[in-house]
C-alpha cells in the first residue's frame, strides 16, 4: 500500500467546496499517477459521511477506485473531516491513495491501526474499514445512553415519571432552562444518525463485492480470502448495530416529542392564568369604580335627606316669621328641640350608610377570593388533565433492546 497522508491539516478552507490543499500540478500529478478517481474534484462539496466505489474506464489495468469522506461546516473558523482516496491495481495488487484529516477527526488513529495490520494490506478495503470502525466506535452508544438518561431526567421535570434518583431532579422548574435542555438533548441525539452509515455499509458490502468479482487467482490467496470474508462478517454486524441504534434513537426522539407538547402545554396553561390574572385585575377595578360611584350616590342621598331642613331654617330664618324670644334674651327656648331631632337622625342615617358600606366591601372581598380561589383551581385542572394525557401517550412508546458494545478492536486481530 502507497498513501500520500496530510495529517492535522489546519488550514481553515481544509474542507469547503472546491478547495484542494496541494498545488494544481502536484494534484494532477499524484491522480494520473496514482490511477485516482478524477470525479474526486466533484466530491470536495461532499457533506456527513459518503462512500463511492467503482473501477476505472481501463481495460487493460483495471484498477477499483475508492472515496470515502466526511466534512463538516466550519467550528471555531475552521472545517472539519477526513478523506481518502484509493485505487486497487488488479494486475499489481497494490493500493495507493491519499488521506487528508484534520486534527478532530480519527485519521491518526486510523492510521497507527492500519500499522498494526501491516500483514493484511493487500486488501483495499482495510483502511475504509478500520476508518468506519473508528467512526462507529462506542462513543455513539455512550452519547445514546447519556441523551436517554438526561431524558428521564426531563420527564421528571415535566411529567413528574419516577425513573430517576431523587439527587438527579431539577431543583425549580425554571421552563426556559428546561426548553434549552430540551433542544440540546436533541441535538445529542441526533449526532451521527444510523441512516447515513447503513447506506454506506450497503455501498460498502458493494464495494467488496466487485473486488471478489475481479481479483486475480493468485492474488486472491488463503489469507486474503479470510480477511475478505472477516470484513463481511464486521459490516453485517454493524448492520445489526445500527438498526439497534435506529430504533433506540427513533424512541428517545419520540419521547423528546411528547415531553416538548407537555412543556408547551405547561407554557400555554401559565399563559391562561396570566390571562385569568388580568381578567381578576380588571374586575377589581370594575368594582372599585363601581365602589366611588356608590360613595357618590351615597353623598347624593345625604344631599337629599338634608336639603329640605336646610332649605326650611333658611325660610324659617326670614323676617316673614316671627318667633316670640323672652325677654333679655337672643334665643329662643325651644332651640333645643333642634337639635335633638337633627343629631339623633344625622347619626342614624350615618350609620346606616356605614354598616351598608361595611356589608358591600365584605362581597367585594369574597368575590375577589373567589376569583383567586378559581384562578388556582383553573390552573391545576388544566395541569392534571394535560400531564394525565401526557402519560397516556408515554405509555405506548415502547423500549427496545439496544445490544451491548464495546471499543472496536484492531481489525488485524479478528481478520
Amino acid at each position: 500500500m502507497r498513501l500520500v497522508v496530510q495529517r492535522d491539516a489546519d488550514h481553515k478552507d481544509t474542507f469547503t467546496t472546491n478547495f484542494i490543499s496541494l498545488t494544481h500540478q502536484q494534484y494532477t500529478s499524484m491522480v494520473r499517477t496514482f490511477h485516482l478517481p478524477f470525479r474526486a474534484i466533484e466530491g470536495s462539496s461532499l457533506v456527513g459521511p459518503a462512500f463511492w466505489c467503482e473501477y476505472d474506464q481501463d481495460e487493460d489495468d483495471r484498477h477499483l477506485q475508492f472515496i470515502f469522506r466526511k466534512s463538516d461546516v466550519r467550528k471555531k473558523g475552521k472545517t472539519r473531516g477526513w478523506e481518502i482516496m484509493l485505487s486497487y491495481s488488479f494486475n499489481t495488487g497494490i493500493t495507493t491513495g491519499f488521506v487528508k484529516g484534520t486534527q478532530s477527526s480519527d485519521i491518526n488513529e486510523a492510521l497507527k491501526h492500519l500499522m498494526t495490520c501491516s500483514g493484511e494490506v493487500g486488501h483495499p478495503m482495510l483502511l475504509p474499514m478500520i476508518i468506519l470502525s473508528h467512526d462507529l466506535s462506542a462513543k455513539v452508544d455512550i452519547r445514546q445512553r447519556e441523551a436517554r438518561d438526561w431524558l428521564r431526567r426531563l420527564e421528571n421535570a415535566i411529567t413528574l415519571r419516577k425513573e430517576i434518583d431523587e439527587k438527579e431532579e431539577y431543583t425549580d422548574f425554571d421552563v426556559d432552562g428546561i426548553n434549552r435542555d430540551l433542544v440540546e438533548c436533541h441535538s445529542q441525539v441526533l449526532w451521527k444518525r444510523p441512516q447515513a452509515y447503513q447506506e454506506i455499509i450497503k455501498e460498502m458490502k458493494e464495494g467488496m463485492i466487485k473486488f471478489k468479482a475481479c481479483v486475480h487467482e493468485e492474488k486472491n490467496t488463503k489469507k486474503m480470502k479470510a480477511s475478505h470474508s472477516s470484513m463481511g462478517s464486521r459490516l453485517e454486524f454493524y448492520r445489526v448495530k445500527l438498526t439497534g441504534q435506529e430504533h433506540y434513537i427513533h424512541t428517545t426522539l419520540e419521547r423528546l416529542h411528547i415531553q416538548r407538547q407537555a412543556l408547551y402545554n405547561i407554557i400555554t396553561q401559565k399563559e391562561s392564568k396570566l390571562n385569568l390574572e388580568m381578567a381578576a385585575q380588571q374586575r377589581r377595578l370594575a368594582h372599585a369604580s363601581k365602589r366611588d360611584s356608590t360613595a357618590m350616590k351615597t353623598l347624593s342621598l345625604l344631599g337629599a335627606i338634608f336639603l329640605p331642613g336646610t332649605f326650611l331654617s333658611s325660610v324659617f330664618s326670614m323676617t316673614f316669621f316671627n318667633f316670640r324670644v323672652p325677654d333679655n334674651s337672643e334665643v329662643s327656648q325651644e332651640l333645643w328641640i333642634y337639635f335633638a331631632i337633627t343629631i339623633p337622625l344625622t347619626v342614624a342615617i350615618v350609620g346606616a350608610w356605614w354598616a351598608l358600606d361595611r356589608i358591600r366591601e365584605k362581597s367585594y372581598a369574597v368575590e375577589d377570593f373567589d376569583i383567586e380561589q378559581g384562578i388556582e383551581r383553573m390552573e391545576n385542572e388544566i395541569l392534571a388533565i394535560m400531564r394525565k394525557k401526557t402519560m397516556n401517550k408515554a405509555r405506548y412508546v415502547s423500549k427496545p433492546v439496544v445490544p451491548d458494545t464495546s471499543v472496536p478492536l484492531p481489525l488485524c486481530r479478528l481478520i
